[in-house]
């Protein structure tokens, strides 16, 4: 189930494609570093995010 979550960095929501994998608004990956972080996976930057969904959270 696709859940998202807010990219401080870009200001802009992205959602998940698995436990570990996200995209945003732009196409860009991104991969979870840790509930709030997340690095790009094209630019190797780390973005601050609003918490990012797990599978067992309603």
């Amino acid at each position: 189930m696709r859940r998202h979550f807010f990219d401080y960095q870009d200001g802009d929501f992205a959602n998940t494609i698995s436990n570990n994998m996200a995209i945003d608004s732009d196409g860009d990956l991104l991969m979870k570093i840790g509930d709030d972080m997340a690095m790009d996976m094209d630019s190797g930057e780390l973005h601050i995010t609003s918490g990012w969904p797990n599978d067992d959270d309603a």
